[in-house]
């Protein structure tokens, strides 16, 4: 019992630093995907979430529901339809993703984060014109939308007044809605809030060296090495958009974004709290860690 006590105290003393380090910064989690189909992880990255607000990180959740969305779709037996590996979006699907999205799935995620006796409040895109967007026109996919601007003015509102921000990747302009890539819409947001830090919770442990072994991890990548890596092959496949969000992110002004599995319980707070981190960094030519 006494070993036990002396290790937990050991874990938080290696906390400290990077509890200093976050306390009133803003952090931008991107979580959805196969992630998000887990339960007892979903919790598990709740409860993260939770605990990185409750030491004074001022989190915004952005999410994506992909599988919620698939499996609405079939429900109403509509097939679902993807070109170059992003959902062709007719007006019909549209509706379906809206409910969705700014429906079931972002207040599922309010829900567990009320339960857990934090402030949460679920919005889209389109609230407070956060997010304005423009239709996608090559290839052409329907409802599917660029971003435009990002309007950070309510997030900013709530992490103020102490509420965390669950977001929905929806957004609009005069006449539409669009479906929004969660990845983009994370890396603009935060962008746009001058992030700390933004962490793709997805269901890989990072960038790989060989797609065949999760022990090939490369722990970080410079921005000037992303090119380079792409041309080798080694970033390929579906790590590519989500490795170039990183890359904008930190071109706008994000010191760090880092790819983590979701699929290992506390990813999040081994990643931000620990000296072991975990996962892939991107990060600026000039970055130095802590």
């Amino acid at each position: 019992m006494k070993d036990q006590a002396i290790e937990k105290a050991r874990i938080l003393s290696q906390a400290l630093p990077y509890i200093q380090k976050y306390n009133n910064k803003i952090v931008v989690i991107k979580y959805g995907g196969n992630a998000m189909t887990d339960e007892q992880l979903k919790k598990n990255v709740m409860e993260d979430v939770v605990l990185l607000s409750e030491i004074g990180v001022k989190i915004v959740l952005v999410h994506g529901g992909g599988p919620d969305i698939n499996a609405m779709l079939k429900a109403v037996g509509k097939e679902s339809k993807f070109i170059d590996g992003l959902r062709y979006t007719d007006e019909e699907t549209m509706s379906y993703v809206q409910m969705v999205l700014a429906g079931k799935t972002n207040k599922n995620l309010v829900s567990m984060i009320s339960d857990l006796k934090s402030k949460a409040v679920g919005i889209c895109g389109m609230d407070g014109n956060i997010i304005e967007a423009k239709k996608h026109e090559t290839p052409d996919l329907g409802y599917v939308g660029d971003i435009v601007e990002i309007h950070p003015q309510l997030i900013f509102k709530l992490l103020d007044d102490g509420y965390i921000p669950v977001v929905a990747s929806i957004g609009t302009d005069d006449n539409h809605v669009y479906n929004i890539n969660a990845d983009m819409a994370a890396s603009a947001i935060a962008g746009a809030l001058n992030a700390e830090n933004m962490v793709f919770v997805s269901n890989v442990p990072g960038v790989l060296k060989d797609a065949e072994d999760e022990g090939s991890l490369i722990p970080q990548i410079h921005v000037r090495d992303v090119q380079h890596l792409m041309e080798a092959g080694i970033i390929s496949g579906g790590m590519i958009p989500k490795v170039q969000c990183c890359v904008d992110c930190v071109r706008q002004g994000v010191k760090k974004t880092v790819i983590i599995d979701g699929r290992i319980p506390h990813a999040l707070l081994i990643e931000m709290l620990s000296d072991e981190g975990i996962g892939t960094m991107i990060v600026g030519d000039e970055y130095e860690e802590l």
